[in-house]
């Protein structure tokens, strides 16, 4: 357990407490409406997998894309980028819990951004590590 915290970074424990203080928010919010506790629930279920892929990352970790070293264990012999689909689901379904339906209109902005990030890491990655990456991204889902 001390490895997974000894990887963290800055912007980790950053993203991670802004999350935890959304979720509290949402969850007095939610204390409400029950109906709110649904998106909430789904929301501490990403935010389990968001950090678990994170672990699993380690020191391939960047906020820029780079090419440190090709990680294809764990969440990442399914999913190309796990951290993006479970962190942006989190958020986002936090955001709802606490917005309601209005919440969507982030969602339409917040997604294609992520999908162009994930799109410039693969470009990064491809470049550095060639025909092991396209065949690890044949293998996998965005």
């Amino acid at each position: 357990m001390t490895d997974v915290f000894a990887e963290l970074r800055p912007v980790d424990v950053g993203m991670y407490l802004f999350y935890l203080a959304l979720l509290l928010l949402a969850v007095a919010v939610a204390l409400q409406d029950a109906v709110w506790f649904v998106p909430l629930l789904l929301s501490v279920v990403c935010a389990v997998v968001w950090f678990v892929a994170r672990a699993q990352l380690g020191a391939a970790f960047s906020v820029n894309p780079e090419a440190r070293h090709l990680v294809s264990t764990g969440l990442y012999a399914k999913l190309r980028h796990p951290i993006y689909v479970f962190g942006t689901g989190a958020f986002l379904l936090v955001l709802l819990a606490l917005q309601g339906w209005s919440a969507l209109v982030v969602w339409a902005i917040l997604i294609p951004i992520q999908v162009i990030r994930a799109r410039r890491e693969d470009r990064v990655l491809a470049q550095a590590f060639g025909a092991e990456y396209e065949a690890y991204r044949a293998s996998t889902w965005f």
